[in-house]
């Protein structure tokens, strides 16, 4: 079991009311640690409400919009207490971050980052941790609670979004099989979650996906490899038809390749990147020289340009790690 700080024991058992908070755009790791600590909070008898500032782009994290607030009232400001998850800073919040300063906060994340917690609040923070859902698994543990089955599947939910079920898991990571027994025998079904993560998808999905394998170019040997979503197809498949874990996987499967990136003109003059490796190479090294951050194997960034502009600037920096 994951040891959870006292401090923050102390800090949610003194409070009365929580504002639980995760950062933008959220994944299933956010999505599913949030939503779990707010059921645990109220079974402890705690005033909790689920905020984020979307948008909700993943196909898999869609149905869970509807559980969250967008904004913060001042009634809901006062006497509350803030946790954050799955980030390490108030900024990472996006809209949220001017409505949550100056209110007591923890944070609760597993990224390697510059910015540990907040100033003045508590921290639990975990780097070997696989996803923020198995931390909150061992804090309503230390809570003296047991899972319940909605908070199980929740838990699951987002940690097999965070290790590409059970993929990025090597020879240390007994223990990450160890809580998911847990949330399994609390009535979570691997089967469900595979199929509400990989099921379900458009055919506008495999349209787009065909396009960014098809424009895969190979660098350093075939080490790296990139790709690109152009502005047309995030404005004709929109968000919903995207499926970049698959796109991944695809690149990854490569004979060779060690690294891939996938860049989105999302906007005419702002781009996103998504990066991933395998073994030692740190991409989450490469997403902060642009603002970004992640995972050692799973980071990103956005950045305004266009993909002509941001693709020599990535070259560069993979250039220091293959040359």
């Amino acid at each position: 079991m994951i040891p959870v700080p006292d401090a923050l024991l102390d800090f949610i058992k003194t409070g009365k009311q929580f504002i639980v908070a995760g950062h933008k755009e959220p994944d299933g790791d956010c999505v599913g640690s949030q939503l779990a600590l707010v059921s645990a909070l109220k079974r402890l008898g705690k005033e909790a409400v689920p905020c984020s500032a979307g948008p909700f782009k993943r196909t898999e994290v869609k149905a869970y919009e509807k559980y969250f607030a967008s904004s913060i009232g001042e009634t809901c400001r006062a006497d509350a207490r803030v946790i954050i998850t799955d980030c390490s800073s108030v900024d990472r919040t996006g809209d949220l971050a001017p409505l949550l300063k100056g209110l007591p906060a923890a944070v609760i994340d597993h990224h390697k980052a510059g910015k540990r917690g907040v100033e003045g609040g508590e921290a639990f923070i975990d780097e070997k941790a696989p996803s923020v859902t198995v931390m909150i698994s061992a804090l309503i543990e230390a809570l003296g609670l047991e899972l319940l089955k909605d908070e199980a599947e929740l838990l699951l939910f987002g940690l097999c979004t965070d290790t590409g079920f059970f993929r990025h898991i090597d020879e240390t990571g007994a223990e990450t099989f160890e809580a998911a027994a847990k949330m399994i025998r609390s009535g979570a079904s691997p089967k469900e979650i595979f199929q509400k993560i990989h099921g379900g998808k458009s055919l506008d999905s495999r349209i787009l996906m065909g396009r960014i394998l098809s424009r895969g170019e190979s660098y350093f040997g075939g080490k790296l490899v990139i790709s690109t979503e152009e502005y047309e197809e995030t404005r004709r498949f929109g968000l919903e038809s995207r499926d970049s874990d698959a796109v991944y996987q695809n690149f990854q499967a490569v004979k060779g390749v060690e690294a891939v990136v996938l860049i989105r003109q999302e906007k005419p003059d702002n781009c996103t990147a998504g990066l991933r490796s395998r073994d030692e190479v740190d991409v989450a090294a490469v997403a902060r020289s642009f603002g970004g951050g992640g995972h050692k194997n799973a980071a990103g960034f956005s950045l305004e340009g266009t993909i002509s502009e941001i693709k020599p600037k990535l070259l560069d920096e993979f250039k220091t790690i293959f040359s």
